[in-house]
């Protein structure tokens, strides 16, 4: 699928720069005066830029173009247009490095990409995009650090969970203006599949979804990818720094497994593989992201010898979730990875020489479970009911439902030495501090693999505002509960939406939790609420008293 969006750059040096910036800069600059397009001009950038998948060398660019006013996403209209793009080192364009043309077409719903290399490492760029007199705005990007450079620190914005209709985008108009990140890590749910007003148990519609129904084939998922490009915080966090994105469920529908989801009927909403099929097709085309193995998401990228990031598909392989009582979670035939992408991370993990280990996971791998007994001691009766043998799961979903691939990871982190493993979690709109024990029952007595930190929503609804209640009330007594049945948990939020940053060094990773006042206003504040680190070597979340600086 790259091929269809790729074009090759055309290198220039230094030397050269001067003198290539008056020809290729020409038609871009002649068409400034349309940086702010006009809905009714065509061509017209509306959707804003992107960049994506950081290397040492190259950065994936992205962009869409509208050539007619009629050719909206989704539609199928419009006439094929030329696009042509720039790198520069500045701002300004006065050292252009690269530069290419491509053409977007109604068989990409008119979006394109640019997979540029023989670029400096650890180093900014700015880049734009022209159609005809249109010119794009322009976005600010960053390449990682050498494979072998000894990097100082790397710093995230870490975000999920972003339903249009729950709230505005606050979050990301908050790490947009944030200068010190070298990317920004989306762990899942970027768009939601639902019809308007049918989230689960939803109160209100702060905005309207396009369109209206749910999601089921190409033309509906381009339609709702294109919807969110239009949010002006959205934009502005994808002009200001690379994206780095997996996908969780509802990129396509909820609770999706390999073979349907929770939330597809076959018999009135088609053939499942069909669905999915549109919705990696429109998610490839509208993300900055390389597709890698097997058209999937999950790959890896390094930052020097600091960190290597690990990112998972727990979707595509998986098997279909649990039910309670079906004595199925500990089935070692089952698994949420699939076999060949476990293998992948096992063997990346080991290989890796870098300092810290960041597993980019859409659900949660630490344990989680309700019981007043150490878990040990109900196994016997765990097994009679067919429930989790570590403990009575909260959500099946999660990796407490595939009890045997979470025992073999953790496992290979620990028979084989592996330190200063950190999970990055999103999914259940809470924020949480974990250590990730091997055996939860008899923990803290027992081994800590490693830490997990999640983030919670951006604006996807909490438990209080799923309940209907007020806010802090029904959540306190919940964390409670919880804290008190698992002795790893070092912290939970369950009533918040914001964003985390993370960040790495040498000596720790830390996650700084941070929260908007208001997700139904579009000038919502943020603010710092907690911060936990993991120390070189511990194994273990300790909290901290103030965010990274």
């Amino acid at each position: 699928m790259t091929s269809r969006f790729t074009s090759t750059p055309t290198r220039r040096t230094v030397v050269k720069a001067a003198a290539a910036t008056a020809v290729v800069a020409a038609p871009l600059v002649a068409g400034a005066t349309a940086a702010v397009a006009d809905p009714a001009a065509a061509p017209a950038f509306l959707h804003g830029v992107a960049s994506g998948d950081p290397l040492p060398d190259g950065i994936l660019l992205w962009t869409r173009v509208t050539p007619a006013p009629d050719a909206v996403p989704g539609s199928g209209k419009g006439p094929d247009t030329e696009v042509s793009w720039e790198i520069a080192e500045d701002k300004a364009f006065a050292r252009i490095v690269a530069q290419g043309r491509t053409t977007a077409t109604a068989a990409s719903d008119h979006t394109v990409k640019a997979d540029v290399r023989g670029l400096r490492p650890a180093t900014a760029y700015w880049y734009r995009f022209a159609a005809g007199t249109a010119l794009s705005p322009v976005g600010r990007t960053l390449t990682a650090p050498a494979t072998d450079a000894a990097a100082a620190n790397v710093r995230f914005g870490v975000v999920s969970c972003s339903n249009w209709e729950s709230g505005y985008f606050s979050a990301y108009r908050h790490l947009a203006a944030r200068s010190d990140l070298d990317a920004v890590l989306h762990l899942g749910d970027y768009i939601y599949e639902y019809a308007s007003g049918a989230y689960p148990e939803a109160k209100y519609v702060v905005r309207q979804h396009e369109p209206t129904h749910e999601i089921l084939n190409l033309a509906d998922y381009r339609t709702r990818h294109g919807k969110y490009k239009t949010d002006a915080d959205l934009q502005a966090m994808h002009h200001a720094h690379p994206v780095i994105a997996i996908w969780d469920d509802h990129e396509f529908a909820n609770d999706a497994w390999s073979g349907g989801a929770e939330n597809h009927t076959p018999g009135t909403e088609g053939d499942w593989a069909a669905r999915v099929s549109a919705a990696k097709q429109a998610y490839f085309e509208w993300m900055p992201v390389r597709p890698s193995i097997a058209g999937t998401t999950y790959r890896r990228i390094r930052y020097g010898k600091l960190a290597d990031l690990h990112l998972l598909d727990l979707r595509s392989f998986r098997d279909q979730q649990a039910s309670v009582g079906s004595g199925k979670v500990d089935d070692p035939e089952r698994t949420i990875t699939g076999r060949a992408q476990l293998d992948w991370l096992k063997s990346g993990l080991s290989a890796s020489n870098a300092a810290w280990q960041l597993v980019g996971t859409s659900v949660m791998i630490s344990p989680v479970a309700f019981g007043a007994l150490p878990a040990e001691l109900t196994a016997p009766l765990a097994e009679l009911l067919g429930l989790p043998k570590e403990g009575i799961a909260i959500n099946v979903d999660q990796w407490d439902g595939y009890t045997d691939d979470r025992r073999e990871l953790l496992g290979h982190l620990v028979d084989n030495g592996i330190k200063n493993t950190v999970f990055l979690t999103g999914d259940i709109h809470m924020a949480w501090a974990n250590d990730v024990p091997v055996k939860a029952g008899t923990y803290p007595l027992s081994k800590s693999a490693g830490t997990e930190f999640v983030v919670t929503s951006v604006t996807s609804d909490n438990l209080d505002e799923m309940l209907h209640v007020a806010p802090h009330t029904v959540s306190l007594v919940a964390a409670a509960a919880i804290k008190a049945a698992n002795r790893h948990v070092k912290w939970v939020d369950m009533d918040s939406h914001g964003y985390g940053v993370l960040d790495v060094d040498a000596r720790r990773s830390q996650m700084d939790y941070y929260v908007v006042s208001d997700k139904r206003k579009q000038d919502a504040t943020s603010a710092w609420t907690r911060s936990y680190r993991t120390l070189n070597g511990s194994q273990k979340a300790e909290r901290v008293y103030s965010p990274v600086v």
